[in-house]
Formats: structure tokens, C-alpha cells, sequence
């Protein structure tokens, strides 16, 4: 067997990892230790993430001819991925958080709802709150006001009953 045709599995492995997703964050992984590895992996599959490492020349022909073409000018030294299909800032927050306890451990660039993301821009995408918090903070706000309203109006009712 050819060896073209030993690496189209894994060619299409990744097209299939990359396909319809929300985010691709490349990561260069050198120099963390096994131990926190470990939990980072364990922490990006329980987040529904797809953490793997493949070898440069496969995500390179991967990537051709996608929304992820832009990585493959970072393609260099050991790298991995990080594929999530539902949530854009999970993976970036994630390995943001390992990064502040491995300092060799660096996201390089990402491709997020279509858009490339040097960086700086993915280190930016870390800071963005879950969609789950966004949308607490969405109903905080609107609840406030309404709360407030509520509370003028039953101490208008109590002064003018006790008068």
C-alpha cells in the first residue's frame, strides 16, 4: 500500500473534525508536562471539545480549500487542535486557563464562526464569557428593572394603606 493512501484516513479525519465547526484553535503543546496534559484533555472532552495532535503535513492538506486555510502558515513544530462544534469561546477559555500554569503551552491561532483569529485575537476570545453566562447576565438586566418596579409600586400600596 502506498504511502498517499495511508494518510488519506487521517486527511479526512480531520476534514471531518473541522467540518461544520464553530471553532478551530490551533495549540503548540511543547513543554507540558503529562500531568497537566492530562486534565486538559479531560476537561476539553467533558466541554464537548476535540483535542488531538496530528502531524503538520496532515492538517496541512486537511485545511486546504476551507475556512481553516488561514493556520496553515502556523504550521510549525509541534502542534494540535482544538475542534468545538458548539461552543466558539470554550476551547480558547480552556487552554487559556492551562496556559497561565504552563507557560510553554500557546493557543497561535484559530478560525472562529469563519473568521481567522491571530494570537492575540484567540487570546482575546479566552476572556469572552460561556454563552450560558452571557445569556444570565441578558436576563439579570432585563429582570433588574422590572424587579425594581415592583418593589416602588408594593411600597406605594404599603404608605398609602398605612395612611
Amino acid at each position: 500500500m502506498a504511502k498517499v493512501e495511508l494518510k488519506k484516513p487521517v486527511v479526512e479525519e480531520i476534514s471531518a473534525n473541522i467540518k461544520d465547526a464553530q471553532s478551530v484553535i490551533l495549540v503548540a503543546y511543547s513543554g507540558i508536562n503529562v500531568e497537566a496534559d492530562t486534565a486538559l484533555r479531560k476537561e476539553l472532552r467533558e466541554a464537548g471539545i476535540t483535542y488531538k495532535v496530528y502531524k503538520n503535513t496532515m492538517m496541512n492538506f486537511a485545511f486546504k480549500d476551507t475556512e481553516c486555510e488561514a493556520l496553515c502558515k502556523h504550521l510549525e513544530g509541534p502542534n494540535a487542535i482544538a475542534v468545538s462544534k458548539n461552543d466558539a469561546t470554550a476551547p480558547a477559555r480552556i487552554i487559556a486557563k492551562y496556559a497561565k500554569t504552563a507557560p510553554t503551552l500557546k493557543m497561535i491561532a484559530g478560525v472562529v464562526e469563519g473568521g481567522y483569529y491571530d494570537e492575540a485575537g484567540v487570546n482575546a476570545l479566552a476572556t469572552v464569557p460561556s454563552r450560558e453566562e452571557l445569556l444570565g447576565k441578558l436576563l439579570g438586566s432585563i429582570q433588574s428593572p422590572i424587579t425594581n418596579l415592583a418593589r416602588v409600586l408594593n411600597q406605594i400600596a404599603e404608605t398609602k394603606a398605612e395612611a
